[in-house]
């Protein structure tokens, strides 16, 4: 794993430098005839594949950002998407494995010298793979089947060197989007980096979803087995990944998918103050039974009761069709610069594709309504007129990490294409979306029921 800026950053030079390079053959062969559409596609195709090696290969921070793009290709024109969709997805759990002998060491400086041990049966080929770890299939000492997670060598150095080149560019983007401030927010991604290196961390947020959702009909967390240094061992769990059910699942696995994923989003603040902010698809399996199950916790972050009542009734004021109030209640809560004299409706427009799944009793998220709220997104964000509204908006802090899980999950409910009643998963799970007097009226117990 390249750990060097330098040399990091010259193998992501590679992406563009292929690309111009097979500008030029194209050029050529449409000169001797071939046909234009024909070449384009092959250009299309080496492109995806370039950059499935060269993230995949990077892992760290410059495969995250492979990943991101996975998630969100749904927002993007059907003939730009289409070629790179399979690469792209091939990074949420196929990267390039770490040689047989690294994982060894690894598991040697974790686990101790005499790891086998700890095993019947260890599989040296990595079951998944992803930006700082891989995954390995074995069967711990009781008998039991389990997942070890190892992290690769250098992970560290590297995610960290991709996010200072991430800090550097942040200077450029700074004057797209005047109002917010970039240094809080660089600083919250890299606490949330740090967090995901610490695997401590990550087995102690996945002990507290198995806790709370221990018996649940809907959702499966597996258990935690081991942890020590950079591995750590949960009980295995075998179920169809959720890119085969974006791929060819039927309708009813795609809405139940959809639903499942949504529901646990929205209910682990409630039932143990934390969010999986990483909803990629490569984290989650459905399941023989018809549960969700749920890996990777290495994003899980806080969000205290103060902060899901905040988003509850943002939410609820956002459906409520009163762009006044809207304006209101986004400066109480530091998305509108204060002092700002904004046209309301404006601010109603932006605000209306993010409520929108919850005016109705049932809602379906398509790629078709993803890419033009990308498009209406974009033209208001480029708004940099005195009074335009880009240069008023402000992005919290505190509401940083949600705001990528529900993005993401978003992202993934558009590539299911799923339709379900998400007002009601709203109203059943986020404080101070219901009114005042439904609001406290009907607590969900820790089974869901």
């Amino acid at each position: 794993m390249p750990r060097r800026a330098v040399t990091r950053t010259a193998k992501l030079a590679t992406l563009p430098l292929g690309f111009a390079g097979r500008t030029a053959v194209g050029l050529g062969k449409r000169t001797v005839g071939r046909p234009a559409e024909a070449v384009a596609a092959e250009m299309q195709r080496r492109t995806a594949e370039q950059l499935f090696t060269v993230l995949g290969e990077l892992k760290g921070g410059a495969m995250k950002v492979g990943q991101l793009l996975s998630i969100f290709e749904a927002g993007l024109p059907e003939e730009v998407a289409e070629p790179f969709r399979a690469s792209l997805t091939k990074l949420q759990e196929a990267a390039p494995p770490l040689p047989a002998e690294t994982t060894h060491r690894v598991l040697a400086e974790g686990l101790g010298p005499g790891w086998r041990n700890l095993f019947e049966r260890f599989d040296d080929r990595p079951a998944a793979a992803a930006s700082i770890g891989q995954v390995h299939r074995a069967v711990w000492h009781d008998g039991r089947e389990v997942a070890v997670k190892v992290q690769y060598p250098g992970a560290d150095e590297a995610l960290m060197n991709d996010f200072k080149q991430l800090a550097r560019l942040s200077r450029f983007a700074a004057p797209l989007f005047p109002g917010v401030e970039m240094k809080p927010v660089i600083a919250d991604l890299r606490r949330r980096l740090e967090k995901e290196l610490d695997y401590v961390d990550e087995a102690r947020a996945q002990k507290a979803f198995h806790a709370a959702y221990a018996g649940d009909p809907d959702v499966l967390v597996p258990a935690v087995v081991a942890q020590s240094g950079n591995v750590l061992v949960t009980e295995w769990i075998e179920g169809t990944p959720l890119a085969r059910v974006i791929a060819d699942g039927t309708p009813a696995e795609r809405d139940r998918a959809g639903l499942l994923l949504f529901r646990f989003l929205l209910s682990g603040p409630v039932r143990c103050e934390r969010i999986h902010i990483d909803p990629h698809p490569g984290n989650f399996r459905l399941m023989p039974d018809g549960r969700l199950g749920v890996l990777d916790f290495g994003g899980a972050a806080r969000v205290p009761a103060r902060l899901q009542r905040s988003i509850g009734r943002l939410l609820r004021i956002g459906t409520l069709g009163d762009p006044e109030a809207m304006a209101d209640a986004l400066r109480a809560e530091g998305f509108l610069d204060a002092a700002a004299d904004v046209d309301a409706g404006r601010v109603a427009e932006l605000v209306a594709p993010h409520v929108e799944p919850f005016t109705t009793d049932t809602f379906r998220y398509t790629r078709a309504w993803m890419r033009a709220q990308t498009a209406r997104g974009l033209g208001m964000a480029g708004d940099l007129r005195p009074g335009g509204l880009a240069r008023h908006l402000r992005l919290p802090p505190e509401y940083l990490a949600v705001s990528r899980a529900l993005a993401a999950c978003g992202g993934v409910l558009c590539q299911l294409e799923a339709e379900g009643a998400f007002r009601a998963e709203a109203l059943r799970w986020l404080p101070g979306f219901a009114d005042d007097a439904a609001d406290g009226a009907a607590e969900p117990d820790a089974a869901g029921a």
